[in-house]
This record gives C-alpha cells, sequence and structure tokens, in this order.
C-alpha cells in the first residue's frame, strides 16, 4: 500500500458517528461547507439524475426549524411536557449545523428507484465521511421527522420527496466509546461456483 492509499484508508477506518448533542461549534464556514457538499455529491448516480437534494440549517434558522417542529409535534401529541418541549425546541440546534439530504427518487424507464435511494444514501455517507476528513464530527439521524408528512411540507418537500437523513456536524467534544463491529467471518462469505 503507497503512504497516500494507507492514509485514506486510516480514515475510512477512524471515522466515527458522534452523537449531535456532543457537537459544539464554530460549524464550517461556507467554503468548507461548499467543499463538504460538493464531496458528497460524487456518488454513483447511474443516469446522471442527481436523485437528492441538500437543506441546511443553521444560526437563528435551526432555531426557527424547532419551534415549528415543536408545535408539528404538540398538534399530533398534545402538550409535550418540559423535557419533550425542550427536546424538540433544540431538534436542530443540538449541532451548529445540519444538512437534510432529501432523496428525489422517483419513477424512470432506465434507473431502477432501489439506485436512486442507495445513491442518496452513499450522499449522506459520503457527508459523514468528508466531515471527518475536514476534523469536524457528525451523526446521520432520521428520528420521526423524517417520516411526517407535516414536516415534509414544512421543509418544501415535493411530491415523491423524503429525507434520507439529517447530517449533524460540529466539532466533538468527546470521543465517543467504540463500538462492536461485525466480525467479518459472520458476514463475508465466497462465492465459488461449485
Amino acid at each position: 500500500m503507497t503512504q497516500e492509499t494507507s492514509d485514506a484508508l486510516r480514515l475510512l477506518l477512524t471515522r466515527r458517528s458522534h452523537p449531535a448533542v456532543s457537537l459544539e461549534g464554530p460549524p464550517p464556514d461556507d467554503e468548507t461547507l461548499n467543499a463538504l457538499l460538493t464531496a458528497a455529491s460524487r456518488v454513483p448516480d447511474h443516469g446522471k439524475l442527481a436523485p437528492w437534494r441538500f437543506l441546511v440549517f443553521r444560526g437563528d434558522a435551526s432555531v426557527r426549524a424547532g419551534e415549528r417542529l415543536a408545535a408539528i409535534a404538540e398538534k399530533k401529541n398534545g402538550p409535550l411536557d418540559g423535557d419533550m418541549r425542550r427536546q424538540e425546541l433544540e431538534r436542530f440546534s443540538r449541532a451548529p449545523l445540519v444538512v437534510a439530504v432529501i432523496s428525489r427518487a422517483a419513477m424512470h424507464p432506465k434507473i431502477p428507484l432501489w439506485e436512486q435511494e442507495l445513491s442518496a444514501g452513499a450522499v449522506c455517507m459520503n457527508l459523514l465521511t468528508a466531515s471527518h476528513a475536514a476534523g469536524f464530527a457528525a451523526q446521520w439521524l432520521t428520528e420521526w421527522l423524517a417520516f411526517d408528512p407535516d414536516v415534509a411540507s414544512l421543509f418544501g418537500l415535493d411530491t415523491g420527496e423524503r429525507f434520507a437523513g439529517f447530517i449533524y456536524i460540529g466539532r466533538p467534544t468527546a470521543q465517543p466509546a467504540e463500538r462492536p463491529r461485525p466480525d467479518l467471518s459472520e458476514i463475508v462469505s465466497m462465492w465459488t461456483g461449485e
């Protein structure tokens, strides 16, 4: 392995998800954010459809989003107690930057829907990896809001669009505990054709 290859592999082997609540500012500046989103967009994309897009939340917009999410949660579930209300109010401000990756997968005569959806998932993963490479930490979450039609309407999703995930990005305040990883002997098999 060359040094360049081993550095890239080391980056992938050390990427970790950091809980959104453990991330602090400052967030990536505009130039860095553009680089992260450009890197995130460099995924397999059969037919060059770009079946995904980004919606960025930061600063005061994150606070306003939390207020609207709390209102939607209360409309559906009744009044929220103090902790639950605070959780919704801080949903997008618990990290300094949140990027929603929106899947725009749609029926196509040649490109299967599944391939388009996988491409959106690859965008999420690339954004996590690019954030790590740039010295930030990140977490990919969905939670209830990713599947709620009122939230989709609030954030301007078109018919057929849906959230692939919300990527929370910031600077780590602590190193998360290592979690067990799959044992390759349990998930790898070799097809021999015999």
